[in-house]
């Protein structure tokens, strides 16, 4: 039996996918979290198999999640289900240990396949997230956000959201002034001078979607 555990911060999007699930008979939902933190808490105390990790959460996120999961229980494989399909975060999060990479939009088949083949230790990528990385490499069109590091993503993320900085430090685990170090250290390696620019810059390269993206990041470092 293989023990899964969902991660996603919207309610019936765990819902469809526990739905998926029970039609196979050797995949147990041990539990749903609905945030990167709430999945880190429960793994560290439960054993679990494969987490399905969303990208786009409150707080920490999928991204730091699955970096401390691999670094504290390097056995737990970490597949990402996620609507987002640019080809920065399959890079992003296969370096950071996921071992699988799925949109929500794949079929329940290639769902329950993709559990079962990481379990195995193998990887799984989608074929069209397969073809973007092999694209990626002839393609010579490159993205200002890969100059990013890993914390300056996640930052950078969490601002375009429109949260503030002392709730970005609070959750981070940082000071207010390590938040806005960062802050503009992204505004330097981007080429933007606000939280507006930067968002803009963001859905040009399709890292975060429209509906991700604040009416008013101008006021989220007030």
């Amino acid at each position: 039996m293989i023990n899964v555990v969902l991660v996603d911060d919207h309610q019936i999007v765990r819902a469809g996918i526990r739905r998926i699930l029970s039609e196979a008979k050797d995949i147990n939902i041990l539990a749903e979290a609905g945030s990167g933190e709430e999945a880190v808490q429960f793994i560290r105390n439960n054993e679990v198999d494969v987490v399905l990790m969303d990208i786009h959460m409150p707080g920490i996120g999928g991204l730091e999640a699955t970096r401390k999961i691999v670094h504290y229980s390097p056995n737990i494989k970490v597949i990402v289900l996620t609507v987002s399909n640019d080809e920065i975060y399959p890079v992003r999060f296969l370096k950071s240990g996921a071992m699988g990479y799925l949109t929500k939009d794949c079929q329940a088949e290639e769902l329950i396949q993709a559990i079962k083949q990481v379990k195995s230790g193998q990887r799984y990528l989608s074929a069209e997230i397969a073809q973007q990385l092999a694209l990626k490499r002839f393609d010579n069109r490159d993205s200002p956000f890969d100059a990013l590091s890993e914390r300056e993503l996640q930052v950078m993320l969490m601002i375009t959201r429109g949260e503030k900085v002392p709730k970005i430090a609070e959750q981070l685990h940082l000071s207010t002034k390590t938040v806005n170090t960062y802050r503009y250290r992204i505004f330097n390696k981007l080429g933007v001078n606000s939280d507006v620019e930067m968002t803009h810059l963001a859905l040009r390269y399709n890292v975060i979607e429209n509906h991700l993206a604040q009416q008013d990041v101008s006021s989220s470092n007030v």
